[in-house]
């Protein structure tokens, strides 16, 4: 594949396949790829649940990785894709490693720190500017969260409905 095939929505695509990697472990379907000079260096999917952890964030998870592989924990010259808009903790990480470019896929209304609770990466005291390019592939990043959630809750609804039957 030439330099010019891989495209923000070829990224984004393979965010989307670690983001269904999330789900069939029963986590919120969340995928990152952090990129530099066209070769992922770090993926990511959510983790918490599954890890204990709180902070095992699927943007968390790439970094962490990209700082491995780069030894280094300055990203510098990277673009990090995400299906989600990032929450404040992983905003703040991005700042703290210093990646180029945040392409992120649906925005979210509750936790999104790039401009829908709160701005982190654009406010002007922070030591560090991050690119931002959102909205790629934004209506595909958006259903496999929504398919996630309506499924969680025909399962709730569904156990409900045998706990009234065994009662």
């Amino acid at each position: 594949m030439s330099e010019s095939e891989f495209t923000h929505e070829y990224w984004m695509r393979h965010a989307l396949t670690l983001a269904r990697r999330a789900w069939e472990e029963g986590e919120v379907p969340v995928g990152a790829v952090l990129v530099h000079e066209n070769k992922v260096i770090g993926e990511g999917w959510n983790r918490p649940i599954g890890r204990h952890d709180p902070t095992a964030h699927a943007e968390i998870m790439a970094l962490r990785q990209g700082g491995m592989v780069l030894q280094n924990y300055r990203l510098l010259d990277t673009t990090l894709y995400v299906t989600l808009e990032p929450c404040v903790m992983c905003a703040g990480a991005m700042i703290h490693s210093r990646i180029g470019t945040l392409v992120f896929g649906a925005r979210d209304a509750k936790t999104g720190a790039i401009g829908s609770l709160m701005n982190v990466l654009g406010h002007p005291g922070m030591n560090h500017q991050v690119g931002v390019i959102e909205g790629v592939l934004a209506a595909e990043c958006s259903a496999t969260l929504s398919e996630f959630f309506r499924a969680r809750r025909l399962e709730k609804k569904a156990l409900k409905e045998r706990v009234h039957k065994a009662e």
